[in-house]
């Protein structure tokens, strides 16, 4: 069973997913499969996320995926991203996979 700051870094992963989703219909790009690796340091005192480092793989074979413009819509459009990125620092990178 997750514990709490487990259940935190799951939110915060599903809101870069759901966006990636929604985001590939806004911006008009095709990919099979999306998956995310979250880290995070945990301060004791008091207890508190202090920073969180995300790698995002995006599997397209899709020439029209512009990573970077992706990266700055997630960033600003993500619920619980900019909620996070309001006592936290987040950091991460975006790359593409391609398909076979």
């Amino acid at each position: 069973m997750p514990n709490p700051a487990e259940l935190f870094l799951g939110s915060f992963a599903s809101c870069i997913l759901k966006n990636v989703e929604r985001f590939s219909g806004i911006m008009k790009f095709k990919y099979s499969k999306a998956t995310i690796n979250v880290e995070a340091i945990r301060l004791e005192n008091p207890p508190r996320m202090d920073n969180i480092l995300y790698d995002l793989t995006i599997v397209s074979c899709d020439k029209k995926l512009n990573l970077g413009l992706l990266k700055k819509n997630i960033e600003k459009h993500g619920t619980i991203y900019n909620t996070v990125q309001q006592t936290c620092n987040i950091s991460g990178t975006i790359s593409t996979m391609d398909d076979v």
